[in-house]
């Protein structure tokens, strides 16, 4: 086993797929996929399993990747300390429901990082595929919640995963509406009030469970639904439409300014907002850094 052939498992499982990991490795694919079934073969395990729609990260592919990741992390941190070499790209990776302060710690992360080259990544996704990209580590931080009613079935699938969920704070639900809506007044709103107003959410693609959805109450019917792929459009209509939206209430004025506010909603209902990690996987330097700047975040957001 070779510090190389490693580098070349950790390129395949970001890259998902052996050619276009080749290109970024800048070798051929028949010689990637020789030093990859070399290394299966020495170690005793598939690393990856091989389908039509692309590579797969077995189970024991995963356990293997954490400490691959690990060793490789620790020869590059040596060759830095005892050589003029310059530093390797970093990588990182989160993804995310649609929440400011992920984007805030995410902005401070970038900000406070100098380096001359990284490439950093921020997904704002379907439920399903945050979960899906930690557990095949294409991300190493995933941002959902849970509460009482989708509990059981996150948690399923994140024992599934082989994934812990770390909580970060739990709040009251509120509805996102525009300062101009007639309901901006109120010190609260109920769901009676909500009615005659558009509801936005945003949709789950193939994974569209009442379960997966971003929003708490998502079985209750609505008169009027809109759903949208991306916060901006999102904002957008709960302005251009006074529609709303149900969450947490942690919203950043300094992002998304002031014509976005946050009621809170009468329900008798609590969000339990936190990050999601791979149990295989040790944080790296970056990712506890990110997390740091996470609970900063909120901490000012709710302050």
């Amino acid at each position: 086993m070779t510090l190389q052939q490693l580098k070349y498992v950790i390129e395949v499982a970001r890259s998902r797929s052996i050619n276009k990991a080749a290109q970024r490795l800048f070798i051929s694919q028949p010689s990637l996929s020789n030093a990859l079934k070399e290394l299966e073969e020495e170690i005793g395990i598939s690393i990856f399993s091989r389908t039509n729609k692309g590579i797969v990260i077995t189970p024991e592919g995963s356990e293997f990747l954490g400490y691959a990741r690990q060793v490789v992390e620790q020869a590059e941190l040596l060759e830095n300390r005892y050589t003029n070499a310059r530093s390797p790209q970093q990588n990182f990776s989160v993804s995310a429901q649609h929440y400011a302060f992920a984007v805030s710690a995410f902005v401070r992360l970038l900000q406070d990082y100098d380096r001359e080259e990284y490439e950093f990544t921020l997904r704002e996704t379907k439920t399903y595929e945050i979960i899906d990209d930690v557990k095949n580590l294409r991300s190493e931080i995933g941002i959902l919640y849970v509460n009482d009613f989708n509990k059981n079935v996150i948690q399923k699938f994140l024992r599934e995963g082989n994934l812990k969920f770390h909580e970060l704070f739990e709040a009251k639900p509120h509805v996102f509406i525009s300062s101009s809506n007639p309901l901006a007044k109120q010190d609260y709103v109920t769901l009676d009030d909500l009615d005659p107003y558009p509801y936005l959410s945003f949709e789950q693609g193939d994974y569209n469970s009442f379960y997966f959805s971003e929003e708490i109450l998502s079985t209750l019917s609505r008169p009027k639904n809109i759903r949208v792929s991306d916060r901006a459009t999102l904002f957008n209509l709960l302005i251009g439409l006074n529609g709303y939206t149900i969450s947490t209430g942690v919203i950043s004025q300094k992002l998304n300014g002031k014509d976005i506010i946050a009621v809170p909603l009468k329900v008798d209902e609590r969000i339990n907002v936190g990050y999601i990690t791979h149990k295989n996987v040790t944080n790296s330097m970056l990712a506890d850094i990110y997390i740091q700047y996470l609970k900063e975040s909120v901490e000012v957001e709710l302050s």
